[in-house]
């Protein structure tokens, strides 16, 4: 009688402790898939960034363990903001319960339950993030990577040939194979502009004089964990009659002969925008990294001479990145830190949206702080006994703070970057 009572004691504990934890363990698809869905398979489908599939529970199921470890360290889904500092509308931190659940069903065997339970499949716009471009721009032919060796940039000229003006509200660059492409930057080169004169428009080419590179407007760019460039309704990037598109390309050997056929896709504003939005940049080229040092710092900064609007920030180094933050210093002379990473990582190249956007007066300053390990005790050191300088190429360094300004859509960049010459008359002083 009495071993009767424990075990009634011992049911009923089980069934109080089921009734706390849940009284099943998660299935793939009720309970993982939707998870999934919202947080991974943007990167994670065919075709896309991510090395596997999380579409289906045959090709989720051998990674089981493997998402539990990179859930649990925070290390996927990729996102690198201390939340102690600003509000991102693309935030993608896992909710807790989110990482409960996939750690769970990784716990519990990972099983697969009903396909009946699982939600409906997510459509992707095939082969676009953005959608069905308006205007498609491909490079005519592939470029050939070779299997070993350093690549320089090269470039490629892409007429638009547009006869009028056109107001671009989404723009997406992508390679054809993203195993060799480091990223791809599009550039709007106006008419008149002697940046890249005398090139042939399809043909790639590295030029002679690298101080010639970046005299183009961005218009968007490819990069691992990039986001393409998605404006609010009434916002848009300006492409003039007539200019050219300038495709800059990083491609990196990996031991294959490959080829790569980049292409860009633009979504044209359905009316007139409001506000004109161009991307800028606090960067710094003239630092020296010393052997072994493991916190170097390298400071930026770049005043902006007309009222605008903030809406993103995209921190940028290479393999010896260790942290960066974004800093606000407005004309009355307070500072706000907007964006602090405190573990940069190379390989994934974020923008960080503003929940809201930051109204900056003419007069603001955009600060940017990064340090960087030189040291043997960062894995991705390729030789901490070289003093480090500005360069291209992964193995050197890049320190460059860019973000995105909305302002009236009459203000063009340089309206924005040099201070307002005095009026006639006036002597410019105090």
């Amino acid at each position: 009688m009495r071993l009767l009572s424990l075990s009634v004691l011992g049911f009923a504990c089980g069934s109080l402790a089921a009734a706390a934890t849940g009284s099943s363990q998660p299935t793939f698809h009720k309970d993982v898939l939707p998870v999934l869905q919202k947080n991974c398979q943007s990167c994670h489908r065919p075709g896309e960034a991510g090395p596997m599939h999380f579409t289906d529970y045959k090709s989720t199921r051998p990674w089981a363990k493997a998402i539990k470890q990179a859930v649990q360290t925070r290390k996927m889904p990729p996102w690198f903001a201390d939340p102690a500092h600003g509000k991102f509308a693309n935030d993608r931190s896992l909710a807790e319960a989110d990482i409960k659940t996939l750690v769970a069903w990784a716990d519990g065997g990972a099983k697969e339950g009903s396909p009946k339970d699982a939600p409906p499949a997510v459509t992707f716009a095939e082969g676009w993030a953005i959608g069905k471009p308006d205007v498609v721009l491909e490079m005519p032919a592939a470029f050939e990577v070779p299997a070993s060796g350093t690549i320089d940039y090269h470039y490629v000229i892409l007429p638009t040939n547009f006869t009028e003006d056109k107001w671009v509200q989404f723009a997406e660059s992508r390679p054809s194979n993203r195993a060799v492409c480091h990223h791809i930057i599009a550039f709007v080169r106006e008419p008149g502009n002697p940046w890249l004169k005398g090139a042939k428009p399809g043909v790639p080419f590295a030029p002679d004089h690298k101080s010639e590179r970046g005299m183009g407007e961005f218009l968007t760019g490819y990069a691992p964990g990039t986001i393409p460039n998605m404006l609010k309704p009434g916002q848009a990037k300006l492409v003039k009659a007539g200019s050219d598109i300038v495709l800059q390309l990083h491609y990196t050997a990996n031991g294959k002969a490959a080829q790569d056929r980049a292409k860009i896709g633009l979504i044209f504003a359905k009316e007139p925008p409001r506000e004109r939005v161009i991307t800028l940049a606090a960067a710094n080229n003239e630092f020296e990294i010393p052997p072994g040092d493991a916190n170097y710092r390298v400071d930026s900064k770049i005043q902006l001479h007309e009222d605008s609007n903030l809406i993103l920030m995209l921190p940028h180094m290479h393999l010896r990145g260790k942290d960066f933050q974004f800093r606000v210093k407005f004309p009355d002379g307070r500072t706000e830190t907007l964006l602090n990473v405190p573990r940069y990582d190379f390989n994934w190249q974020l923008s960080y949206y503003l929940a809201e956007p930051l109204k900056m007066p003419a007069g603001t300053i955009i600060e940017c702080t990064a340090h960087f390990d030189n040291s043997a005790n960062n894995p991705a050191n390729p030789d901490p006994k070289k003093a480090i300088r500005f360069g291209e190429q992964s193995w050197d360094e890049m320190m460059i703070g860019f973000f995105d300004v909305a302002v009236k859509a009459d203000v063009g960049m340089m309206d924005l970057v040099r201070p307002k010459q005095p009026k006639k008359g006036s002597t410019g002083g105090q």
